[in-house]
């Protein structure tokens, strides 16, 4: 775990994004079963066969082998999840459900106007990521990422995420000055993993408790309370001061 009161200004921020930015109001489940309906005529439940915080094609794969009594080929999963992309964006377009999270429109233009680089860190392929930012606005925010396109290990995924921050700076970036911001367990050992700051957030399926068991660095009931070290990197923009070094200093 790092020492929260050591990340005094973060550079980077890397958030989830189902149950931290956004609830798609059940939309990607939709889409799962549309797409094995679609293409196999059997119903899909992915939340019997798998748990939050998994990535888009590990999903993909443990529901077909449930569904269906075995692994998918390659040329299966491909085409299943392109059933699902399809599937998706007009299940987001038209959720009931779907809202952007607490304090997220506020903080995210904020932390962009004060020089902070924000990325996505998610278990979503890409697109799927996209999709569901985009409804609320979202997308426009974010430079980078690290998705469940990438890699189906949610720490490695993380990594490719820093690694990518890394190249937009052009030089290494102090991991205390890098947030990991998820809602999940596996969020927190992902943002360990890379050496970053873990930063939970219980408007998901966890509560503080449990994200704390988890070893969460810092958690927040929502994204409306401060993050570590973001307060005096704002207060800091609004005065047209000098950027600060993640040390504090000008």
């Amino acid at each position: 775990m790092a020492d929260v009161e050591e990340v005094q200004h973060p550079v980077v921020i890397l958030f989830d994004v189902d149950g931290c930015l956004i609830s798609s109001g059940g939309a990607g489940a939709r889409a799962w079963r549309r797409a094995f309906e679609t293409l196999y005529g059997v119903p899909a439940d992915i939340g019997a066969s798998s748990e939050a915080g998994m990535t888009d094609p590990e999903v993909g794969r443990l529901t077909f082998t449930s569904a269906l009594g075995r692994e998918p080929t390659d040329r299966e999963l491909s085409r299943l999840l392109g059933a699902y992309l399809d599937g998706l964006a007009d299940e987001v377009a038209h959720s009931p459900g779907y809202r952007v999270m607490p304090g997220v429109q506020a903080l995210l233009p904020r932390l962009v106007g004060a020089g902070v680089l924000l990325g996505v860190v998610s278990g979503a392929l890409e697109a799927a990521a996209h999709i569901k930012l985009a409804r609320g606005d979202l997308t426009r925010f974010f430079s980078f990422g690290g998705y469940g396109s990438d890699s189906q290990d949610r720490d490695e995924l993380t990594r490719r995420a820093i690694d990518r921050a890394e190249r937009i700076h052009g030089h290494a970036v102090d991991r205390r000055g890098v947030l990991v911001v998820g809602d999940t367990p596996r969020d927190v050992d992902a943002a360990h993993a890379a050496h970053a700051v873990a930063v939970g957030v219980a408007t998901g399926k966890y509560t503080i408790e449990q994200l704390r068991a988890a070893g969460a660095d810092s958690v927040l009931a929502t994204l409306e309370s401060p993050l570590p070290g973001v307060p005096e990197l704002l207060a800091q923009a609004r005065l047209g001061a000098a950027p600060l070094r993640p040390n504090g200093t000008p």
